[in-house]
């Protein structure tokens, strides 16, 4: 009852922190509340007995929303980081309702077609080990995840250096 009970306090935050960091028009407000949702997701991986996957989930992440929060005091002058507005126009959002209903119906397609509903629903409910989980994390043999894992990193970085570079042609004019 209540792990429930903290889930779906933790489904609220998440949703409801997701939500307000897509439609405010302020940037800092935006990175905070993005924090909230990461922080809610590792919420889940802790009641879910996923330490580790939860103490990455705050340590990467929220080093990432510390990062976006350094680019943003950077890149964006003072002024404009009090009083940025944009405002909402209706084609953008009918295109952005769109886009979400088609990205849904798709996913729902590709669960249906890999019949992941009826395997979610099957009698032989197996617990992966976390040993197993991180193997697959961390190794480089097929369906394992150390490849990408580098690839992201390497454009991450990519990310970092062309946002100092745009931030000193900014200094320089």
């Amino acid at each position: 009852m209540a792990n429930t009970v903290m889930f779906c306090i933790l489904a609220v935050v998440i949703l409801g922190s997701a939500l307000m960091c897509v439609t405010t028009k302020r940037i800092m407000r935006a990175a905070t509340f993005m924090l909230f949702v990461l922080f809610g997701v590792a919420g889940l991986y802790f009641l879910l007995d996923y330490t580790y996957l939860g103490a990455a989930q705050i340590s990467v992440y929220a080093g990432g929303v510390t990062m976006i929060y350094v680019f943003a005091i950077q890149l964006v002058s003072k002024r404009t980081l009090q009083g940025m507005v944009e405002r909402l126009k209706g084609s953008r959002i009918v295109a952005g309702a769109l886009l979400s209903v088609v990205g849904l119906l798709l996913v729902v397609l590709v669960f249906l077609k890999n019949k992941f509903f009826s395997l979610m629903h099957a009698e032989n409910d197996v617990e992966v080990p976390m040993s197993a989980i991180g193997q697959a994390l961390v190794g480089s043999e097929k369906y394992q995840y150390v490849l990408p894992f580098e690839f992201i990193s390497i454009f991450l970085l990519a990310c970092i250096i062309g946002a100092l570079v745009v931030s000193r042609k900014a200094e320089e004019d």
